[in-house]
C-alpha cells in the first residue's frame, strides 16, 4: 500500500461528520411572546437557536432554522423586577445611564430587552453572532415573514 493511499484512508476514517454542511431546508417558526415570562422564553429561544432540541446536536454547527418572535413589548417580568431591575450601559467611567425594564419596554425599541437576554444566554464568539441572526424580534403582531409560512410554536410558560 502506498503512502498516499494510507493518508486517504486515515482522512476517510477520521472525518468529522458534525462539520459537514447540513442539507436540510430552512424552517421558519413563529412564537407569540404576549404574556410570556422573559427568562423562560429567552432560554427556550436560546436552546432552539443552538439546535439542542435536535438529535444531531453539535456545538460547532449553526442550524438554519429561523425564529420570528412577535409581541415582544408585551413580555412579562415576575415580581417587581419590571420597576426595580436596572438595565445599564456604561460606555465611559462614571457615565452610568440606567433605565428600568418598564422604561425600555415603553420606548421606541422594546425588542432590545428580549434580544439582549437571548444574546447573553448563547455562547460567546462568532458562532453565536451567526445564530443570533436567525432570530427576528418584532414589537407588535405585524411581521414581514408571512410569505415563509412560519410554523406556530405554542410555548406555554
Amino acid at each position: 500500500m502506498s503512502y498516499s493511499s494510507k493518508i486517504e484512508m486515515i482522512n476517510k476514517n477520521t472525518k468529522n461528520k458534525s462539520t459537514e454542511t447540513d442539507t436540510k431546508s430552512n424552517k421558519w417558526f413563529l412564537i407569540d411572546a404576549k404574556g410570556k415570562i422573559l427568562g423562560r422564553l429567552s432560554s427556550f429561544l436560546a436552546t432552539r437557536l443552538m439546535g439542542k432540541h435536535e438529535t444531531s446536536y453539535s456545538d460547532n454547527v449553526c442550524i438554519k432554522d429561523k425564529i420570528v418572535v412577535i409581541n415582544a413589548e408585551k413580555v412579562v417580568l415576575t415580581g417587581k423586577k419590571e420597576y426595580k431591575k436596572k438595565y445599564w450601559h456604561t460606555g465611559y467611567p462614571g457615565g452610568i445611564k440606567s433605565k428600568t425594564y418598564k422604561e425600555i419596554l415603553n420606548s421606541k425599541n422594546p425588542t432590545l430587552v428580549l434580544k439582549d437576554c437571548v444574546r447573553r444566554m448563547l455562547k460567546k464568539g462568532p458562532l453565536s453572532r451567526k445564530q443570533l441572526k436567525n432570530l427576528y424580534v418584532y414589537s407588535n403582531d405585524n411581521h414581514p415573514h408571512t410569505a415563509n409560512n412560519p410554523l406556530i410554536i405554542n410555548f406555554n410558560s
